[in-house]
């Protein structure tokens, strides 16, 4: 049991009734309790994640269907294509910032 022999389980119980003494059947049963509803839990989630992952997705004409008109128009102007054509670059090449 997790790599633990017969010597070290007796030192834990000893340990064990010298903290707890007279209440040390109250404490079991309570860790008892704990660990059975954490257990539940588990299997609760895992029963979840397990439907979530078995189920099929929601087709979008299962959906609530959205109402457009809550929507505005974005704010943004729209684009506009250029009316004129491209100019050209002269074929000079550019002037670096300090040559003259």
């Amino acid at each position: 049991m997790f790599g633990i022999g017969y010597p070290e389980l007796l030192i834990i119980g000893i340990v064990a009734v010298l903290l707890f003494g007279g209440r040390l059947p109250q404490v079991a049963r309570s860790m008892g309790k704990s660990l059975t509803e954490f257990k539940k839990g588990m299997q609760n989630l895992e029963g979840h994640v397990s439907d979530a992952i078995h189920s099929q997705p929601s087709s979008p004409a299962q959906s609530s269907p959205i109402d457009h008109d809550d929507f505005s128009e974005p704010s943004a102007p729209r684009f506009e294509p250029p009316t004129s054509p491209p100019k050209t670059v002269d074929d000079k090449p550019p002037q670096a910032v300090g040559d003259n």
